[in-house]
């Protein structure tokens, strides 16, 4: 179960002790919050996405949509369409989950120390809407030493050809 929440509020900028080794644009405002009640969760959501993203669930490894995806583009949200990720930062971890070593926009991703199944672990989320992604651990590659394990069902992949016509061009260099 989830404990102590250790995102930064909305209209704080990330600590830099709290940053994890990513780069110092971190220091960002996230965007701003985005609220859904259960019932309109369930009306945007798929099934899949609703028990990933609301109720912290974890897709079969091996078998989601994202895990080995090659393509360039970005990976936003699923739930709120904030840009979180990129094709220039993933890389196969060898787990069967989409894997980054970095974000592409920090403060959208926030971190909750997470306690269930008997581990500690940390839990990364979508900074603007709450929904679930996954997990970040500290056995990636440099530069980060960072692993972003994120459920396919959490997020939904642009190509890197349609980012100018979704306003997503500023976020077009992580797109290699």
């Amino acid at each position: 179960m989830a404990t102590e929440d250790t995102s930064p509020a909305p209209d704080q900028p990330v600590p830099d002790a709290e940053a994890c080794a990513l780069p110092s644009h971190a220091n960002t405002t996230a965007l701003e919050a985005f609220k859904k009640s259960d019932s309109e969760w369930k009306e945007l959501l798929t099934a899949d996405q609703y028990r990933v993203m609301r109720e912290h669930g974890t897709e079969p490894s091996f078998r989601n949509a994202f895990w080995n995806n090659k393509d360039k583009g970005l990976y936003l949200c699923a739930g709120c369409k904030s840009p979180l990720f990129a094709s220039g930062e993933k890389y196969n971890s060898g787990t069967g989950w989409p894997s980054f070593w970095d974000t592409i926009a920090p403060e959208n991703v926030g971190r909750t120390v997470d306690t269930s199944f008997g581990m500690t672990r940390v839990e990364v989320h979508c900074s603007r809407c709450g929904g679930h992604l996954g997990h970040v651990f500290e056995d990636g590659p440099r530069p980060t030493n960072l692993r972003y394990c994120i459920n396919s069902a959490s997020l939904e992949f642009v190509p890197k050809a349609d980012l100018e016509e979704r306003h997503l061009s500023a976020f077009a260099k992580h797109a290699k």
